[in-house]
């Protein structure tokens, strides 16, 4: 059987979505998705580059590498929740709900990293 696009219930083979509630469920994330995907693509990458650089800062500044880290690891965590946007795999593999759930759960792992890498600095500075 195939399954909802969105919800991943089975459906028949003629069908698209489960429901009109789906489909406008669905429509609303890729319009969401279109209108901010550059803004997001950007952020992402400013935000993983700044983390890196934060953590090789950290062996020599410590002060400047945790405000780095922590900082990057916040935004990155906050625009994973508000704006999640899965990517086409998880998307076909889990259909949309899920993978939005899951990349909201990315965003708490990135929170979480944030927060030990803070107490981290503070036992070693």
């Amino acid at each position: 059987m195939k399954k909802c696009n969105y919800c991943g219930k089975e459906i028949s083979y003629f069908e698209q979505y489960c429901s009109e509630e789906c489909q406008y469920k669905a429509n609303q994330f890729y319009e969401k998705r279109e209108r901010f995907t550059g803004v997001f693509s950007v952020l992402c990458a400013v935000c993983v580059l700044a983390i890196g650089i934060g953590i090789f800062v950290f062996s020599f500044l410590k002060t400047a590498g945790t405000i780095a880290v922590v900082t990057s690891c916040l935004i990155l965590a906050l625009l994973l929740f508000f704006l999640p946007f899965p990517t086409e795999g998880m998307i076909e593999k889990q259909k949309i709900e899920k993978a939005v759930k899951q990349t909201r759960i990315i965003s708490y792992v990135v929170l979480g990293f944030g927060i030990i890498f803070l107490i981290f600095s503070l036992f070693f500075m």
